[in-house]
């Protein structure tokens, strides 16, 4: 192995500064509630309002100001999205209650959490993709009660119209035009005119993500998400074009995203790098996907497939795509990604649109514990127990012993009790 393309060594930005802001829109957020949600709304942009949640009527504007060919593919994708979240609800069951042993009974049961908040980021664009990934799968969870909360547009007190009416067709039962991390501390701790949620998930900028990082314990939260990623194992059969524009892709999301090619051929890299730069002449978000493909790109040579598979696990991506001409070898080797595109025609932009699979993803090595977003992130499997007198007489012994052993003697007691009639 040995790297073709180094990323740029740049130096990490001080976190202390980010940590203590950050607790500070908390703190002003739990200490003047819809006030400082106001006032922070003005001081990035947004404009001052006298409601946070999108009215019905703004529901209906935000429709009728869309296309409806882009209002078709939308519900298109909603229902490629509820259609896998429903098979992977379907995946998890209840269990029992089945006697495991003489008199005893045990199973767990699937249970939504109470209320959740999804977090949209407004950014330079509307990304109501997100809005579809995250909000469809807690209602396919069955969560009571589903939030939104987007960032209003640059001089509105309203987020963009797309995102709205994709929150809607998505089915959240409210929508708020509040963003960054006085969102995360809203949902977290409530305001006068936003009650406080279970968990919050979703993606966002540096200050979203370490909000996210402080209320968890108090919320639950999806994870902690940095930059996105893709890794792309190649061969020398592979298309440079196709892995070039799946590279691009990446890199175009902002100055801080992370394309990575690992290919056994020196050759392939070579053609891979004159096709950035040929297509990068005919993208309009060449500015930044230029400069971000410059400074965290990297291309890799491994010696081998199964070397190409080590690497990959090790640095756990978000996306990793196998584009081989034989991707069956090296699938049982990969076990680290957030999600895998498996052949030259699964594209990661099928899976951030309209495949089906979500596209909200561990980052930053999380892969390795934890997957993305989905039905399950809204599940808690909850046991439970029920025990006759003679599962009694078979337990309270041994919990007894085990009780007074560990120097628990109300344990103990309350095993023992359990055995008088």
């Amino acid at each position: 192995m040995y790297i073709y393309k180094e990323a740029k060594k740049i130096k990490a930005e001080e976190s202390s500064s980010l940590i203590s802001t950050v607790n500070e829109i908390i703190e002003t957020v739990q200490n003047n509630g819809d006030k400082a949600l106001n006032e922070y709304n003005v001081k990035f942009g947004g404009a001052h309002t006298n409601s946070f949640r999108v009215s019905p009527s703004d529901i209906e504007k935000a429709f009728n100001s869309i296309s409806e060919e882009l209002l078709e593919t939308i519900k298109r994708a909603a229902k490629n999205i509820k259609r896998f979240a429903e098979l992977q609800a379907n995946s998890l069951n209840p269990v029992g209650p089945l006697e495991t042993s003489p008199g005893v009974f045990l199973g767990h049961k699937v249970i939504p959490v109470d209320s959740c908040c999804c977090y949209v980021p407004g950014g330079s664009h509307p990304l109501f993709s997100s809005a579809l990934m995250l909000a469809i799968p807690a209602k396919v969870a069955g969560v009571p009660r589903v939030c939104a909360t987007v960032p209003p547009m640059q001089g509105s007190s309203l987020p963009h119209p797309t995102t709205i009416a994709a929150l809607s067709i998505a089915g959240v039962d409210e929508i708020y035009a509040v963003g960054g991390a006085q969102a995360i501390a809203a949902f977290a701790y409530g305001t006068e005119s936003i009650n406080p949620v279970t968990m919050i998930v979703g993606p966002g900028n540096k200050y979203v993500t370490e909000a996210k990082r402080q209320v968890y314990g108090k919320v639950g939260i999806d994870f902690i998400a940095g930059p996105s990623e893709v890794l792309i194992i190649a061969d020398e059969n592979s298309r440079a074009d196709i892995i070039a524009a799946d590279l691009l892709a990446q890199s175009e999301h902002d100055l801080d995203a992370i394309g990575i090619l690992v290919s056994t051929s020196e050759n392939l890299a070579k053609r891979v790098e004159e096709e950035i730069a040929k297509q990068l002449k005919e993208l309009d978000t060449a500015p930044v996907a230029a400069v971000s493909w410059e400074n965290n790109g990297q291309i890799i040579i491994a010696d081998s497939l199964k070397e190409a598979a080590d690497i990959a696990n090790n640095l756990a991506p978000e996306h990793l795509e196998i584009n081989i001409s034989d991707p069956d070898s090296i699938e049982p080797l990969l076990r680290n990604y957030g999600s895998l595109f498996i052949g030259e025609g699964a594209a990661e932009v099928f899976g951030d649109y309209v495949a089906g699979t979500n596209h909200t993803l561990p980052t930053m090595g999380a892969a390795r514990y934890t997957g993305g977003v989905s039905v399950l992130t809204f599940l808690k499997v909850c046991t439970f127990q029920s025990i006759t007198p003679e599962g009694i007489s078979n337990l309270a012994p041994l919990a007894d012993l085990m009780a007074k052993n560990e120097g628990l003697s109300a344990h103990a007691n309350a095993a023992r009790l359990r055995l008088k009639k």
